[in-house]
């Protein structure tokens, strides 16, 4: 995975759509319908038969930006000065040294928001089990035990929960600090705290809102809110990493790279670009990522979400290098820019212009 997805993680992963699921056009049974049959996503929340609602299902979850920065919201102040050095390190170093990607090693805790793509959820009266699509899973124990004192760290660390009226509360700990907390490099310790909090509000949606505190990394909690959404009549393809570590030699160049062939665009060039993107799942058409191209003095910048703005270095008048790839700004007829370009090893992605 190049320069650590901002957008490739955003907008391929995070759009959640397996190449051919095995059962494309199965329908899932026992769900409730709408009269020309449909899945009705704003049926009420099922229960399940203790009384409790029932989170089990197929879901789709979108971190939005912070995928690839779950810090985003944090002033420099509030990250130790170790760990933003290696987060840029990292970045500058395209992601190259990312246990997951390079040598297939279990995602730790960002696969809770995401990094794990789909995930289906299995409820029982004593334990919640996550299943993912790259083959990891969680465990979540609901029979009263507290988790372990001085664990010996795992990547996916150690599950407890308990129900807070509708609200299923997660508490996790015991990482591996050799995963990465997010796609952009972010590290976390062994300190690592994880409070999870699920609702259901209705039948087709989930609200996710982890917590994580790791006061060794960023002085203060981080609490992002997670896009559940749930997927129906499909089933998700199982993702299975290819070794890559035999090829990490040849993985060589830095971020900062491109900027030895910028070139000079003026900045009246510069504005006909800015504006809102609207990147489309080609799966699912409903999946819609926005990215906004945004100026600031005679420098053009990226975002997804409002959410760490990332400088674009300019290749050509329309060509312009940034995370995740090269974003391509096309004109029509009359000079007006209709739609970007994203060029990605995977392929290219259009965006139109809002």
């Amino acid at each position: 995975m190049s320069r650590l997805a901002t957008l490739t993680l955003i907008v391929v992963c995070a759009m959640g759509t397996p190449a051919a699921a095995q059962w494309l056009k199965e329908p899932t049974k026992g769900i409730p319908r709408t009269a020309d049959g449909k899945p009705d996503l704003s049926a009420p929340s099922p229960r399940a038969a203790d009384g409790k609602p029932d989170l089990s299902g197929l879901w789709r979850l979108d971190a939005g930006p912070y995928g690839s920065n779950l810090l985003a919201d944090l002033k420099p102040a509030d990250i130790q000065p170790w760990a933003d050095a290696l987060y840029k390190q990292r970045m500058e170093d395209l992601g190259k040294d990312d246990p997951s990607t390079f040598k297939c090693l279990p995602q730790g805790p960002r696969v809770a928001y995401g990094a794990g793509g789909w995930a289906r959820i299995i409820q029982t009266s004593s334990f919640v089990a996550i299943l993912y699509e790259n083959l990891s899973y969680r465990l979540i124990f609901l029979d009263g035990r507290s988790l372990p004192h001085d664990p010996h760290p795992s990547f996916m660390g150690y599950s407890i929960g308990r129900w807070e009226s509708d609200t299923l509360v997660v508490e996790s700990a015991g990482f591996k600090d050799t995963t990465w907390l997010d796609f952009g490099g972010h590290p976390h310790t062994e300190e690592l705290r994880m409070i999870e909090r699920f609702r259901r509000p209705d039948f087709g949606r989930l609200e996710l809102t982890p917590t994580f505190e790791d006061p060794r990394v960023f002085t203060k909690p981080v609490t992002i809110s997670v896009k559940v959404d749930l997927v129906a009549d499909t089933e998700m393809l199982e993702y299975v990493c290819n070794e890559n570590e035999k090829d990490h030699a040849r993985l060589v160049g830095k971020a900062s790279d491109d900027r030895k062939n910028a070139v000079k665009v003026g900045r009246d060039v510069l504005a006909r670009y800015v504006g809102a993107y609207e990147f489309r799942a080609t799966e699912d058409p409903s999946q819609v990522i926005v990215v906004n191209v945004t100026l600031s003095g005679d420098e053009i910048l990226l975002d997804v979400g409002g959410k760490d703005p990332q400088p674009m270095i300019p290749l050509s008048d329309t060509l312009f290098s940034t995370v995740g790839g090269r974003l391509e700004f096309v004109p029509d007829d009359k000079g007006q820019v209709t739609h970007a370009i994203f060029r990605i090893v995977e392929g290219d992605l259009k965006g139109v212009r809002k």
